[in-house]
């Protein structure tokens, strides 16, 4: 019978590409992951494992055992889940990635509520950004994400992921105060002559953010690149610069910024992802359901 670990580890290598990324993810020496690769090798007979230059490739008989691990890990999480909703406490434990302007917005309302109700449940959270988030919570990393989509910029979709809508936000131009401003603005056309705030590039808002100002006439002075979206909110506050920024920043804050509406009313979507197969957890239940609870409210 083949070692399940072992399968685990065949399926980590071919996620994150190299020896040594699996040994960090899984907090194992690079010498010990390679060795119970071997071990794998020995107990199929099969060479599963090529040199790819610095890099080892696997072979076809290793993609066939990684899908199967998957399989596997899918069949773990079902019964654990079944598990727990046997018990008629909920408890357990939800790692959920989330972005900064949700991490800000609802999961302080999720967390209150979720300690009164399951205090049995530990909620850890980690901010990620939303692609890279929804590629962990695929891999295992976490169990459920707090996703984003811009209009004409879908997320990356990933087998095995249920999707759930959560809220939507506005996406506004954000200026600066009338008295704050070296050179006062009242329209997006009128923002080509201002220096502009933007997330780095990769970043779904920016590709939105360039998209919208190329369409409209003009290429973006981009002169500054955070995705703190705090920092963008200082720089415009300011008067140093503009920037395109969601409603759901501003929950639970004042600010001096104008906030002028943007052609065509464009809105960001936000969504819940976890894999199909935690689904029946009681305790991720529970936090998704308090998760839309807290949206909608603040909705």
């Amino acid at each position: 019978m083949l070692e399940i670990r072992r399968l685990v580890l065949l399926r980590e290598l071919a996620i994150r590409g190299t020896i040594a990324a699996v040994a960090e993810a899984l907090n194992f020496s690079p010498s010990a992951v390679s060795q119970q690769l071997s071990l794998l090798e020995k107990e199929t007979g099969m060479t599963l494992l090529r040199k790819a230059g610095r890099r080892v490739q696997l072979t076809p008989q290793a993609e066939v055992l990684v899908q199967s691990a998957g399989e596997v890990l899918d069949t773990v999480e079902r019964a654990e889940a079944r598990l727990q909703a046997s018990l008629s406490v909920v408890s357990g434990r939800v790692r959920v990635a989330v972005f900064q302007s949700a991490a800000l917005a609802l999961m302080p309302a999720t967390l209150r509520a979720m300690a009164a109700r399951y205090p049995d449940v530990r909620v850890e959270m980690v901010q990620r950004e939303p692609e890279e988030a929804l590629r962990e919570t695929w891999a295992r990393d976490f169990d459920m994400v707090i996703a984003e989509q811009y209009p004409a910029h879908a997320a990356p979709h990933h087998p095995g992921l249920d999707r759930r809508p959560l809220t939507e936000d506005a996406i506004r131009l954000a200026l600066p105060a009338v008295e704050a401003a070296l050179h006062p603005v009242a329209s997006l056309p009128e923002a080509r002559t201002m220096p502009w705030v933007m997330e780095p590039r990769g970043a779904a808002s920016r590709h939105f953010a360039e998209q919208l100002c190329r369409r409209t006439g003009f290429e973006p002075d981009v002169r500054y690149e955070t995705a703190d979206l705090q920092a963008h909110i200082r720089l415009v506050e300011s008067g140093n610069a503009v920037a395109l920024i969601p409603d759901l920043v501003w929950a639970g804050r004042d600010t001096s910024c104008r906030l002028l509406d943007l052609p065509g009313l464009p809105r960001r979507t936000i969504f819940t992802a976890q894999r199909l197969a935690g689904a029946a957890s009681p305790a991720a239940r529970a936090f998704r359901d308090t998760l839309e609870e807290a949206a909608a409210t603040r909705a």
